[in-house]
């Protein structure tokens, strides 16, 4: 059975004595290990350019609550003649390189460098980090999301789309499985604008971590 959170600090500071911005560590190792920690912990990495691996813990998280996540009137009218096929953990080495392609007009780049690439690609491997994928009628991968289950929370990481509404199917249909799993809430870490629009919000680091210790308690594998 996976361990479910990591027990205690080795390599992080506590986050509540982050810089203002969230930043905790600036470490190149970006590892299983480092990444399971992290997630325990309420942290993540957030490469940026010209610099090693920056890890955070942002005064802010984004969350969305299920009980407020709402989906507009054409995005019904899509769910009652969507024609994709959705799967879990069938592709996510794909799922994580279309991630890293997709085209965002709010950033240059990406931060889904080739050290984070291949250490979340482990990370999957090893059973916290999940993708969603969809698929048209002929077989190609139109949609997906990844994220990463530690600690009895999901964070969600990157999602991309080649067919309107696919990667929001992938997210909606995650939504179902982890409310079905008992789960209530979910971390979007930056709430976007297609975020906003689905009823995620921010709450204090203070907020978070206490959520996330909550989840701790009862925190088990995720079924998918």
């Amino acid at each position: 059975m996976l361990e479910p959170y990591k027990k205690q600090r080795e390599f992080f500071m506590d986050p509540r004595s982050a810089l203002a911005d969230g930043l905790v560590a600036v470490d190149d190792t970006v590892t299983v290990e480092r990444l399971f920690e992290a997630y325990s912990f309420g942290i993540f990495p957030w490469p940026q350019e010209g610099f090693p691996t920056l890890w955070f813990s942002p005064p802010e998280r984004g969350i969305l609550e299920f009980n407020k996540y709402k989906i507009s009137k054409s995005f019904k009218k899509f769910l009652n003649k969507n024609t994709f096929q959705v799967t879990f953990n069938q592709c996510f080495k794909d799922v994580i390189l279309e991630c890293r392609k997709a085209d965002r007009p709010d950033q240059t780049g990406t931060w889904i460098t080739e050290k984070i690439l291949n250490s979340y690609i482990e990370f999957h491997q090893q059973g916290y980090a999940h993708s969603v994928e969809a698929w048209s009628d002929d077989g190609e991968l139109v949609g997906g999301l990844y994220g990463v289950y530690v600690g009895g929370v999901f964070c969600g990481e990157s999602m991309f789309y080649k067919h309107a509404n696919a990667s929001k199917l992938c997210l909606h249909l995650l939504i179902e499985k982890l409310k079905l799993n008992g789960k209530s809430w979910m971390d979007v870490q930056m709430v976007t604008p297609l975020l906003q629009s689905l009823g995620a919000e921010y709450i204090s680091r203070d907020k978070y971590l206490l959520r996330l210790e909550t989840e701790k308690k009862t925190a088990k594998p995720i079924q998918f």
